[in-house]
């Protein structure tokens, strides 16, 4: 039977209480191609995925799969009708296998017991076909992110999916495991399979897609041909105005050393050094970035910081003043913001309001409690308040922060770090996962708590992202700072270089 499409969601129609998620929404999606659902955080993407994945029923419209009508009532229906999907939060135990994780719920057994070696012989092979490279007998836990990513889809093609589903793939992924996803999916589809890629980074859709269905606020917007559109164009699309990708700002005015690191010395979690005889300054009026390939000690730098980590040497100054090994909420309290990388571990309590997450720091504190009784009035006035200066897209305060999408989630830690008004604001991944039009916002907000005199310290794995929004580029390399230079006297190029443990333009000068 012939068909033209190889997914057709038509008309589909999805409310939760007191919002509509999506509103007679449609996606036609042809076999082979690689088709992008591109739309702001909180415009439907996700949700209209998951219904067809199963997780979620409409409450109105079709369903057609190879111009057949049909009901995916639950995922396991999804997975009968060829369709995998690789969840943006992976859906994997950590102290298991890559094979006992594939075969998870789907075990095979041979005489009474599961047949761990055919299934690991299948696993390599599959790896093999699609370029894979994954240790079948390998821990979760021993493998990098991008590796954990490989075994989701791994786990669907095992499965049999034709049609596969990633849910913002690229989100936690360093730009070399870009690359090869990017190389991965163009192979995907070379061998027969249909891709749906929900992203908010209109580079890579320019790059691998074919067609985008662009959504706002639950509705469709249209769908365009790749090639006959550009950036700005579905940016536009996307956000409803014309979005500037390249941040206006004036020259960095630096005036007093903020932070001060010297000679830092501090270990992972398998007590092995991390940071090694780590320099830095950052001044008031200033926003360094830090560049480095992921797992270079940009995590146990920012958590001995905020002292989520023990210093094993060397020392911390804020404002003059030695915070070495301090409680993080002395920390805090000595006038630090954290944007911390991972929004759902340490950035908030997902069972909590957005209202109670928006006064973690300060709950203990006038207005907002005496004698050790909570005011949620004004705890709630104070988060109303947060919610529409920082656009926080949520039913209302009241709602669970875990009902938020990832990037309104991050909106609601940047409120309520920079409420605070601190001399050093420390940014991890501030953007990640976000659209372009939360991105131009937040790059916005580094900027101007800079021009307020605040030091500012970037953590980002974006190099545009560095380089557009930093006053000057600190290059992590080992535990080690290599090199500081000026954003706007050096490239993507030369930072790669440095990032690689290339050499040095020059002497290196922590304070340049």
């Amino acid at each position: 039977m012939s068909y033209e499409y190889v997914i057709e969601m038509n008309n589909i129609t999805k409310v939760f209480p007191g919002i509509v998620a999506n509103d007679n929404i449609t996606l036609q999606v042809k076999q082979g191609e690689i088709h992008a659902l591109l739309g702001e955080n909180g415009a439907g993407k996700s949700t209209l995925m998951n219904v067809l994945f199963g997780l979620y029923q409409p409450e109105q419209g079709e369903i057609k799969i190879k111009g057949q009508p049909v009901k995916i009532t639950n995922p396991n229906i999804a997975n009968e009708l060829g369709i995998g999907m690789v969840h943006q939060h992976f859906m994997l135990v950590h102290n298991f296998t890559v094979t006992e994780n594939i075969i998870l719920g789907n075990e095979t057994t041979k005489g009474g017991r599961i047949n761990i070696e055919d299934a690991a012989k299948e696993i390599q092979k599959l790896s093999e076909q699609y370029g894979l490279a994954v240790d079948p007998y390998a821990k979760i836990e021993d493998i990098s992110v991008g590796m954990q990513q490989r075994v989701e889809i791994l786990k669907t093609l095992y499965r049999g999916a034709e049609i596969l589903i990633f849910d913002e793939p690229t989100a936690v992924l360093t730009p070399q495991e870009i690359g090869e996803l990017i190389n991965i999916l163009k192979r995907l589809v070379s061998e027969g399979k249909s891709i749906v890629l929900i992203t908010h980074k209109l580079k890579e859709i320019m790059e691998v897609c074919d067609r985008c269905t662009i959504i706002r606020k639950g509705k469709g917007i249209g769908t365009v041909n790749i090639a006959d559109t550009n950036e700005d164009q579905l940016a536009e699309l996307m956000v409803g105005r014309e979005v500037h990708f390249k941040t206006e700002k004036s020259d960095a005015q630096p005036r007093q050393d903020v932070l001060k690191i010297s000679n830092l010395v501090v270990h992972d979690a398998r007590n092995l050094p991390a940071v090694r005889g780590l320099d830095l300054t950052v001044r008031a009026g200033e926003i360094i970035g830090i560049a480095g390939v992921d797992g270079n000690g940009q995590s146990e730098l920012i958590e001995a910081i905020t002292g989520l980590r023990k210093v094993e040497s060397g020392s911390i100054t804020l404002n003059g003043k030695d915070v070495t090994n301090l409680p993080a909420r002395r920390i805090t309290e000595s006038g630090v913001g954290h944007i911390p990388q991972d929004r759902h571990k340490h950035g908030l309590v997902l069972d909590f309001s957005v209202g109670d997450n928006m006064v973690l720091q300060t709950y203990y504190k006038e207005p907002y409690s005496r004698g050790g009784v909570l005011n949620f009035q004004k705890v709630y006035d104070k988060a109303r308040a947060l919610i529409q200066q920082f656009d926080v897209r949520t039913p209302s305060e009241f709602t669970a922060a875990r009902a938020l999408s990832g990037g309104n989630q991050q909106k609601a830690i940047i409120a309520r770090e920079v409420d605070r008004d601190p001399d050093l604001l420390i940014a991890a991944q501030p953007t990640r996962g976000l659209d372009v039009g939360a991105i131009e916002f937040i790059h916005r907000k580094l900027i101007e708590q800079r021009d307020k005199g605040k030091a500012v310290l970037l953590i980002s794995f974006e190099l545009d992202e560095v380089l557009n929004v930093s006053d000057r580029v600190a290059v992590i390399y080992e535990g080690q700072i290599v090199d500081v230079v000026n954003a706007k006297e050096t490239n993507e190029q030369e930072l790669g270089l440095l990032m690689a443990g290339g050499k040095q333009k020059g002497k290196v000068n922590t304070n340049a």
